[in-house]
């Protein structure tokens, strides 16, 4: 079963997808997926992770939906209190329409600190939580893709675009929000036994030590997987990763 659908709540749209490896009104666990930056829910690499964990678990599903202004998703505006938003759609979703007794999540990149944050800043309803290229600095990153003079004009008030495929909108206060939501002061301590991160040595996006160091500092059992790069474009080293990930999520 493979299908896309949306939930509707507080005037957002969530658009999603649900894999499964058979059509049911609940499954016992849900895993969600959640892309990076500029990334969005259809990647080739989410689908097959979706395939294959439902081939392996044939009770289980695998939700994977578009942030805000990625995607399929109408927003123009990326603001960061509505990814914990759409976040929490989903998660209730599964928790309540899906009645899964564990949600576990794979989060990438962008994605993985935001779900950081939100275990940080909402609370972990997670079971375990698996993470590839999290954005530890995402400060940093997302400066990195604006530019001096529009950097300026952030300062001004002003709304700037950024983005890859698809544009978007920002403003000073994405930034200023991802500044004081810098996830290296929380501690994870008492969830580290059930979460993994796995970072390409070749990753030039975001540094493999902000990884190495995090989880150094939470106790967190951290994979380099050589010659990966930020994507894992390496056929080889993405089928590592989603075996790993799909072996740490076992029941």
């Amino acid at each position: 079963m493979d299908k896309h659908f949306d939930i509707n709540e507080k005037g957002y749209s969530v658009r999603c997808r649900i894999i499964a490896s058979k059509d049911a009104r609940e499954y016992k666990r849900v895993v969600i997926c959640t892309h990076g930056f500029g990334s969005d829910k259809d990647k080739g690499n989410i689908i097959h992770f979706a395939e294959k964990e439902t081939a392996k678990y044939k009770n289980d599903a695998v939700i994977a939906f578009d942030w805000p202004c990625h995607g399929q998703d109408a927003r123009k505006k990326l603001v960061l209190d509505e990814c914990t938003e759409y976040l929490t759609f989903v998660v209730n979703y599964a928790k309540n329409v899906l009645k899964a007794q564990e949600i576990n999540i794979y989060s990438v990149s962008f994605g993985a600190y935001l779900t950081l944050r939100y275990m940080a800043e909402v609370g972990n309803p997670f079971h375990r939580v698996a993470l590839r290229c999290p954005g530890i600095r995402m400060y940093d990153l997302m400066k990195k893709n604006v530019s001096e003079d529009d950097l300026g004009k952030l300062a001004k008030g002003k709304d700037v675009m950024i983005g890859f495929s698809r544009k978007m909108k920002i403003d000073q206060k994405l930034l200023d929000g991802l500044k004081a939501s810098d996830i290296r002061k929380y501690e994870y301590f008492d969830w580290a036994d059930d979460m993994l991160i796995l970072h390409g040595t070749k990753d030039t996006t975001v540094p493999i030590e902000d990884s190495r160091a995090f989880a150094e500092n939470n106790v967190i059992e951290f994979i380099p997987v050589e010659n990966a790069d930020h994507p894992f474009r390496d056929p080889k080293c993405m089928d590592f990763a989603i075996h790993t990930i799909i072996e740490f999520f076992a029941p």
